[in-house]
């Protein structure tokens, strides 16, 4: 039996994502929680650093970083420049998400689960938006092709 402590839990500690199994995590809900706190560490990590992470996921199924690009370009209205020069700069991920230059209205037709959250559950705005970016990259990844990922537009 691992000895893990509210404490653990509550703060997300290193040691109690070392000391508990993975099932026990996602059954319970510890790896993926819709909570206020939760949302609000996800709002404030470095655009730069999960561009990154998504670019990697899709690069090891054979993707590129242009189609990424593409990608999130279509979701959120930026342009190439402007996407290029957000990376050299510390933008905040829920930053990114609220000054998105025009959501694509396309977007809502996005279904489908992400972490065992359905996107189009999700009740916060701004969550769910990175959902769906989440979403379009595991689809990218997967190998759907471009123009049904980006919902028939390409």
């Amino acid at each position: 039996m691992v000895a893990v402590t509210a404490g653990d839990v509550g703060r997300g500690t290193r040691a109690f994502h070392r000391q508990t199994p993975n099932f026990v995590r996602i059954r319970f809900g510890f790896r993926d929680m819709e909570g206020t706190m939760d949302n609000e560490k996800v709002y404030r990590m470095d655009f730069s650093k999960v561009y990154h992470l998504l670019v990697n996921k899709a690069e090891k199924k054979g993707r590129t970083r242009q189609e990424v690009d593409e990608v999130i370009c279509w979701l959120t209205g930026y342009s190439q420049a402007e996407l290029e020069g957000m990376l050299g700069h510390l933008v905040l991920y829920g930053d990114f998400f609220r000054n998105a230059p025009s959501l694509n209205e396309n977007r809502k037709l996005i279904r489908g689960m992400v972490c065992g959250v359905r996107v189009e559950e999700v009740e916060e705005p701004l969550m769910q938006e990175i959902r769906y970016l989440d979403k379009l990259i595991d689809e990218l990844a997967r190998g759907k092709a471009m123009n049904r990922i980006l919902r028939g537009e390409s």
